[in-house]
C-alpha cells in the first residue's frame, strides 16, 4: 500500500510539473477535437474537477487547492470556476454518507431512541449536580452526545467561515496561497508525527465534546485553501489524543456538516451565475467525485491503520514548492 501510495505521488508530481508551466501564460487551451473549449465550464472540465475532487477530498493534501491549481493551469478562473470548485465537494460527502450508511443509520436511530428517552426520564430525575447529570447522560446517551459535539466541532469554521467568506474567495483562491499552505501543512504534519503521543481515543463512541472542540478549532485553519481540511481535522485529532483511524473516520463525519452547509450555501449564491446546463455539468461532476471519493476513502481508512501521513507531507512540500518555481 505504502508503494502504491509513494507512486501515485511521484506521477502525481510529474503531472504538476508538467502542466504547472501553463500558469506563467495567458494561454487558452485550444479546443478539442470534440469542439470543447477546456477553460469554459462544460461536461469535460466537470469530469476533471470531478476526478480531481474524489482523489483529494479525504486525503490531507486539500482538495481546494488541487481544484484551484488544476483550473489556473486549464485557464478555468474566476466567479464560476469559485462556485464550482466548492459546489462540486457535495458528491465527495455523498461518498461518506454511501460508505459510513450503517454507521450512520445506527447513530440516527440510536440518537432519536435516547433522546426521547432522556426526554422522559428529565422530569423523574431527582436533583444532582450538572456535572454529574452530564457523565451520567455521556454513558446512557452516546449517539446524542456524538451528534452534540458534530454540532461543536462544525460551529467554529461554520462562523469563522461566514464572517471571511467574500474576503477568503476574493484573495485567498490564488495558486501562490495553495504553495505557501502546501508547505505549511506538510511540515506541520511532519513535526506531529514526529512527536510521541498516546492515544487515549481508540473508537469513535469514546471521542467527547471536549474533543470535538479542540477538533474544530484546528478545523478552521482549512479555511484558508491548501490547508486541507481532512488534513486540519486529522491533525487536531491526532494531538486531542485520537488514534489515527479515530481521528481519520470523525474527520469524515465531521465533513458531513462541513461541507453541506458550504456546498448548499455556495450553489445557492451561484444560481444566477449558472445556467441549466451549467448545473448539468456540476451534476455529472459530483457523480464523477463520488464515485472516486468511494474507492479513496475506503483505500485511506485501510491505509492509516499501518502507516503515518509522512508520505502526504512529503507531497504537500514537493507541490509547494514546484507551485512557487513556476508561477511568477
Amino acid at each position: 500500500m505504502t508503494n502504491r501510495l509513494c507512486l501515485t505521488n511521484r506521477r502525481c508530481s510529474v503531472i504538476i510539473a508538467h502542466i504547472l508551466p501553463e500558469m506563467n501564460h495567458s494561454l487558452i487551451i485550444s479546443k478539442s477535437q470534440h469542439g470543447v473549449r477546456m477553460n469554459e465550464w462544460g461536461p469535460t472540465l466537470a469530469v476533471i474537477l470531478g476526478i480531481v475532487e474524489g482523489l483529494t477530498e479525504f486525503l490531507p493534501v486539500s482538495s481546494t487547492g488541487h481544484l484551484i491549481l488544476v483550473g489556473h493551469a486549464l485557464g478555468f478562473t474566476g466567479d464560476v470556476a469559485a462556485n464550482a470548485e466548492i459546489s462540486i465537494q457535495l458528491g465527495a460527502i455523498l461518498a461518506v454518507i454511501a460508505f459510513e450508511r450503517e454507521k450512520i443509520w445506527r447513530l440516527l436511530s440510536g440518537a432519536w431512541q435516547e433522546q426521547k428517552a432522556l426526554r422522559a426520564a428529565s422530569p423523574n430525575q431527582p436533583h444532582a449536580a450538572w456535572s454529574d447529570c452530564a457523565k451520567a447522560s455521556m454513558r446512557s446517551h452516546p449517539n446524542v452526545w456524538f451528534l452534540l459535539g458534530l454540532g461543536i466541532a462544525f460551529l467554529p469554521a461554520a462562523i469563522l467561515g461566514l464572517l471571511a467568506h467574500g474576503w477568503i474567495k476574493s484573495y485567498l483562491f490564488t495558486p501562490q496561497t495553495v504553495a505557501a499552505t502546501s508547505i505549511l501543512g506538510g511540515i506541520i504534519i511532519l513535526i506531529v508525527e514526529a512527536t510521541k503521543r498516546t492515544s487515549h481515543t481508540m473508537s469513535l463512541d469514546q471521542v467527547s465534546t471536549a474533543h470535538a472542540f479542540w477538533i474544530g478549532l484546528a478545523q478552521c485553519a482549512s479555511l484558508i485553501p491548501g490547508m486541507s481540511r481532512s488534513g486540519s481535522t486529522i491533525i487536531g485529532g491526532l494531538l486531542a489524543g485520537l488514534d489515527r483511524k479515530v481521528a481519520t473516520e470523525y474527520s469524515f463525519f465531521l465533513a458531513l456538516p462541513t461541507i453541506v452547509a458550504a456546498t448548499v450555501y455556495e450553489t445557492w449564491k451561484a444560481r444566477g451565475a449558472f445556467t441549466d446546463q451549467d448545473f448539468l455539468a456540476l451534476g455529472l461532476g459530483m457523480l464523477v467525485s463520488f464515485l472516486v471519493a468511494w474507492a479513496v476513502i475506503a483505500a485511506f481508512l485501510t491505509y492509516v491503520q499501518r502507516h503515518t501521513l509522512r508520505v502526504f507531507a512529503y507531497y504537500r512540500i514537493i507541490l509547494g514548492i514546484l507551485v512557487i518555481l513556476v508561477v511568477r
